[in-house]
């Protein structure tokens, strides 16, 4: 059994921990999770604070995220956030 994990943009945000975490996920011995308005939130401060980035890379590393950690992103929790 392995544990699930959500990703929150704070951890997201930096390239060596976000690898780090990422793979560790891909080992299958956590459960990696993160929704699209956590990404929303790790790639408006990455190009607000690294505009050497351009959009279409930030776009791409969304992209390559979410395809490299399989069911990752959690969708439909909208409903619980007032519960929480």
């Amino acid at each position: 059994m392995s544990f699930v994990v959500v990703y929150d943009a704070n951890v997201l945000y930096g390239n060596t921990l976000r690898d780090l975490l990422i793979r560790l996920a891909m080992t299958g011995r956590l459960q990696a999770k993160w929704t699209d308005r956590i990404l929303d939130e790790m790639q408006c401060n990455l190009a607000a604070n690294r505009p050497d980035i351009t959009e279409e890379k930030l776009d791409k590393l969304r992209l390559l995220m979410n395809s490299a950690v399989r069911d990752c992103l959690v969708e439909g929790y909208e409903p619980l956030i007032e519960g929480l």
